[in-house]
């Protein structure tokens, strides 16, 4: 596929998936969503890849569906945007959220609606000191989705993720590093040299274990300790019977720093 909505590239071990519909605000329309599905595929499939970096061109991150995408003029059938979620929306948080490496990502400027959740549902979130996050829904009478209803409490508490999704106020980048929102915020001329770096050390980490953690705290929400208990004594196991722990133990006894191969 050649992609226009999004540039993608891969290099030393680190997967690029920059959105590129400036003009629109990287918003998405149904070829932004094709294209970063496939995108998506082709990084699952490459074994060379052991990190995601996320991030946008221009002056915003993600504000969310292209609403010119949609016709709501008074004599036209209303969308169905239960179909919408059901067929591109949802399946882009999952495969995220299923991804086995981790995802960073890169917010510059506005991440509204469902760019905001988009951005949220990575597993460790950089964004620029301009930036900020908008649960823009209630605006235009429609619920937090790709995940808002969910992540949100868990990340900021009822109280925060409630005023959040009915009022629709924004949350700067600070205000959100202070709420636990987002792993950590930088001024906006540091934001892609630090999500670099970030993206280019978890690639050299042990790939494995890093996706069994996410695989155990994606599951720890929903589970009782019991159950989470024995999630970890298997994903224990299997941890342990990898190269990388071998390699991290060996690294360890001699001495020196480890080199993980992701196996």
């Amino acid at each position: 596929m050649d992609f226009s909505t999004i540039q993608f590239s891969s290099a030393g071990g680190v997967a690029r998936l920059i959105f590129n519909r400036p003009d629109r605000l990287n918003s998405f329309n149904q070829q932004m969503h094709e294209e970063v599905a496939e995108a998506l595929r082709l990084i699952r499939e490459d074994g060379s890849v052991r990190a995601l970096l996320i991030g946008a061109n221009g002056r915003g991150f993600c504000a969310g569906q292209d609403l010119a995408d949609r016709n709501v003029a008074p004599d036209a059938d209303m969308p169905d945007l239960g179909y919408s979620l059901e067929t591109y929306y949802n399946p882009l948080i999952r495969a995220l959220r299923e991804l086995p490496m981790p995802v960073v990502c890169a917010v510059n400027g506005v991440a509204a609606g469902a760019g905001a959740n988009i951005a949220l549902a990575c597993d460790i979130v950089i964004a620029g000191r301009s930036a900020k996050f908008v649960q823009a829904f209630a605006k235009i009478g429609l619920v937090p989705d790709s995940g808002g209803t969910w992540v949100l409490p868990r990340l900021v508490g009822r109280a925060r993720a409630t005023a959040l999704a009915m009022l629709g106020e924004a949350v700067p980048a600070e205000q959100a590093e202070a709420w636990g929102m987002i792993w950590q915020c930088v001024d906006d001329a540091e934001l892609m040299p630090a999500a670099e770096k970030l993206a280019a050390h978890l690639a050299t980490q042990p790939t494995r274990g890093l996706a069994y953690i996410k695989q155990a705290l994606n599951a720890s929400p929903s589970n009782s300790l019991d159950a989470q208990l024995d999630l970890e004594r298997d994903m224990q196991r299997a941890a342990g019977r990898t190269e990388d722990y071998r390699e991290g133990v060996t690294a360890f006894f001699e001495k020196r720093q480890p080199t993980f191969k992701g196996e």
